[in-house]
């Protein structure tokens, strides 16, 4: 009997000479005169393990199915490689095949294939090699993001998904309901009649965790939720997702100025921690994918954040001498053009614009003593634009029922969000990081849906989709 490998990551760090087993999945098989190559991976890694079946070795039966996309368990013992980039390859002695895969069909075969393709075999293209080091540095990513929070102290909250509560005001939410929509009750107005749906009045999914981590916040200090989000909106561009992660800390006794760095530090954190431990993975996006990915990181993870407010950012805009695809004046909100211009050009680094118009912000942020302005905050990368947003809290009752009503929000659904400013209220503030987005940058992947598991956007879901072009041989 063979010992088990593990992982073949682990493989890896086995000596010459080790009997081991190992498990995965067919990358690519090639044949030669007395010599079987098969490249085998189980995700753990990068890096393939390359194994070498001598002719005769194995019943012929078992190695005609050792095809590519084949499942495989291969027992035998790790010798040198004479090839380039790997130490051990394993010369096999034994094979099982696991399930087999029809190569005339299999659509991952040894050829580049486009992010198109692979979006229509979803539940197959995290095979690839981008796919691959895509997870494993979401992975990581999740990984640092409660490493960081952990470390210094902070709850880690589940917010709820359902809720009958708009965080943003935006009105985008996903509706949640029992209520047949072929026989909808009506009031004596026409309405809908909420209150014979399961919670009596109109529910939805939720577009962000933050009210409900200002609760906790207002009994432990430092809070952070990281878990699911979904808005409904109108959009079907390359960063715009119907689902989303997003991880939003809230912190009480903190003020905008604490907010802002600690936005920095997390970013740099994270960061760090990825280029330590998913350098193959990185080095593949660098690559293939965009190649300032390296570079920009490292720059990111080891620069101090730029610091200007929303006024001075439009007044270094407008002297830009540049004709905007969306025009620059005091009052309207910063584009992607002109945050990349903020951090690529003028000051080549990431920089936070904080206190924006009040008019541009959500009802919740914390209203400037000049009235025109928020307490805002925006955290812009080169490469990318926003990545973070955030606010100090507005904890004043007066200030904050004024701001609901002045949106024209109904008071009722933020009764208890206006008792905490009435009960022990305390200056406190938080932010936002969405983690696909985030995957984004740390990956150069240009498309949102390449960089989380399943990908629900706008008028699509997994399983309605064309079939792909291999599909007619099936």
């Amino acid at each position: 009997m063979i010992e088990k490998g593990g992982y073949i990551r682990d493989i890896f760090q086995k000596p010459v000479g080790t009997s081991v087993t190992a498990y995965g999945w067919v990358k690519t098989r090639r044949d030669s005169k007395g010599v079987h190559f098969i490249q085998l991976n189980d995700g753990s890694c990068f890096q393939d393990l390359q194994i070498v079946i001598d002719a005769g070795t194995l019943p012929e039966d078992v190695l005609s199915q050792a095809t590519t996309g084949a499942c495989l368990r291969v027992g035998g013992e790790l010798v040198e490689s004479p090839g380039a980039g790997q130490s051990v390859e394993l010369k096999a002695r034994e094979m099982h095949v696991y399930g087999p895969a029809d190569p005339q069909t299999y659509p991952l075969q040894k050829k580049g294939h486009t992010m198109e393709f692979l979006r229509e075999i979803a539940h197959l293209r995290t095979r690839s090699n981008t796919f691959g080091a895509v997870f494993r540095v979401r992975n990581a990513l999740s990984f640092a993001i409660h490493k960081f929070f952990q470390e210094r102290g902070f709850l880690y909250l589940n917010a709820p998904i359902i809720t009958t509560s708009d965080a943003e005001g935006a009105g985008a939410m996903f509706g949640v309901t029992t209520l047949d929509l072929m026989n909808l009750p009506r009031t004596e107005t026409g309405e809908i009649d909420y209150d014979r749906d399961f919670f009596g009045k109109k529910a939805g999914l939720t577009v962000s965790g933050q009210l409900e981590a200002e609760i906790f916040a207002l009994a432990f200090s430092n809070v952070y939720t990281f878990g699911p989000t979904f808005r409904a909106e109108n959009s079907n561009t390359p960063r715009h997702l119907a689902e989303f992660w997003m991880i939003e800390p809230e912190m009480a006794f903190y003020d905008l100025e604490d907010n802002r760095k600690l936005a920095e530090e997390f970013l740099k954190y994270i960061i760090a921690y990825v280029l330590d431990t998913c350098a193959a993975d990185l080095e593949l996006f660098n690559k293939r994918i965009d190649n300032t990915v390296l570079s920009t990181l490292v720059h990111v993870a080891g620069s101090d954040f730029e610091h200007v407010t929303y006024t001075e950012a439009i007044a270094i805009l407008e002297k830009a001498g540049r004709a905007w695809e969306f025009p620059v004046h005091w009052g309207v909100d910063l584009q992607s053009e002109h945050e990349r211009y903020l951090t690529e050009e003028t000051f080549k680094k990431p920089v936070v614009v904080t206190d924006y118009p009040r008019e541009i912000k959500a009802f919740y942020m914390r209203l400037n003593d000049d009235e025109k302005t928020v307490r805002a905050m925006d955290v812009l990368a080169p490469r990318i634009g926003e990545i973070i947003g955030g606010s100090q809290r507005e904890e004043r009752y007066d200030v904050l029922l004024n701001k609901i009503r002045a949106q024209g929000l109904p008071e009722e659904a933020y009764w208890w969000y206006l008792e905490l400013r009435k009960y022990g209220t305390a200056p406190h503030a938080g932010f936002g990081l969405g983690l696909e987005r985030m995957l984004m940058y740390v990956t150069g992947m240009k498309n949102i849906r390449d960089v989380i598991p399943s990908h629900p956007w706008l008028r699509r879901v997994l399983n309605r989709r064309k079939p792909h072009p291999m599909r007619a041989l099936l």
